[in-house]
């Protein structure tokens, strides 16, 4: 691999945002991901080989190793937001049609529940791995989730609970997300969530991790 291009996986895995960045430690005064993205494109190295050698080998390094428990949440965090600082320069690249994404996944919290921080997660490594994220937010109906697959009826859909209490909601939006769209993906996770349960539901596929969900998408998805 282009070394300009191990530098800014390295960068995205560990967190390095940019040079005024203090984190990580070891690489403080270093260039980060927002300086090395830059250069490479500057150098002649296509956004297409950036986002797919440099950003997402870093998101995915991160991924494993979250789902491992190697590193935790803050630690996710901050390689989504080097990687942020290193898509600005992509995305002139994504709105000219040169870089397509993989996909689209649609994503959001189900009604009656607003956490929001695992969603999120999931997103970043998604986007991350190479897809478009649409996250309609928190406390979402299934109305909310089907007027998005109207406007985006190639995409897969994801949905979150984190309450017991919330977890019934799903059953009931993924039957009506089935009954207009039977052809979309439905995939579904957070704490309380089991195979059996997503099983149970209709839903295609469950994972405990971002990284298996992502995979998932990678598998079965991916243009």
């Amino acid at each position: 691999m282009n070394p300009l291009l191990e530098k800014i996986a390295l960068c995205v895995e560990r967190g390095k945002v940019n040079m005024k960045s203090p984190y990580p430690p070891d690489l403080k005064g270093q260039e980060g991901a927002d300086e090395l993205a830059k250069r490479a494109l500057d150098e002649g190295l296509s956004a297409k080989s950036i986002l797919s050698e440099g950003l997402m080998v870093g998101m995915q390094k991160i991924g494993v190793k979250f789902r491992d428990n190697k590193v935790f949440v803050p630690d996710v965090l901050m390689a989504a937001k080097a990687m942020n600082a290193a898509m600005e320069h992509l995305k002139p690249y994504f709105a000219s049609g040169e870089v397509q994404r993989k996909g689209t996944i649609i994503m959001g919290t189900v009604k009656g529940d607003l956490h929001d921080i695992g969603k999120k997660l999931v997103s970043m490594i998604f986007e991350g791995g190479g897809w478009e994220v649409i996250d309609l937010g928190v406390d979402v109906p299934a109305e909310k989730f089907l007027k998005a697959l109207q406007e985006r009826p190639t995409a897969a859909v994801g949905m979150s609970a984190l309450l017991t209490t919330t977890m019934i909601n799903m059953e009931s939006i993924v039957r009506e997300i089935k009954k207009t769209y039977p052809h979309v993906k439905v995939m579904v996770g957070g704490a309380p969530l089991t195979q059996d349960f997503a099983v149970k539901i209709g839903a295609d596929a469950y994972s405990p991790d971002p990284q298996g969900a992502l995979d998932y998408l990678n598998a079965t998805l991916a243009a």
